[in-house]
């Protein structure tokens, strides 16, 4: 179960990191930030159990599900701003928020 689960979280973060890469719009690059988040937390998962039979992975892991969570708020409060004013949720046009 081991190899596995890490098997799966290295492949969930290929995707991840692919994606946040080759994205041109916000909400995608933040889809893939939050499957980079993912298997961080399935990583932690996995080792604490592998380690030991204690829950310190399982903590952390609500830790970083709760910075993804206001993550996700923030930056679909930013990509929500910018649709407002120019119509479209590209990288590009982060500067659009500048003073």
């Amino acid at each position: 179960m081991f190899r596995e689960g890490l098997i799966l979280s290295a492949y969930i973060l290929c995707i991840g990191l692919f994606g946040l890469i080759t994205s041109k719009n916000m909400v995608r690059a933040l889809m893939s930030l939050e499957l980079i988040f993912n298997a961080i937390t399935l990583n932690f998962v996995i080792f604490s159990n592998f380690i030991s039979n204690k829950k310190g992975g399982e903590v952390f892991s609500l830790f970083i599900i709760t910075v993804a969570a206001a993550e996700a708020v923030t930056g679909l409060a930013i990509a929500i701003s910018i649709h407002r004013n120019r119509s479209s949720t590209r990288i590009d046009q982060l500067n659009l928020l500048k003073w």
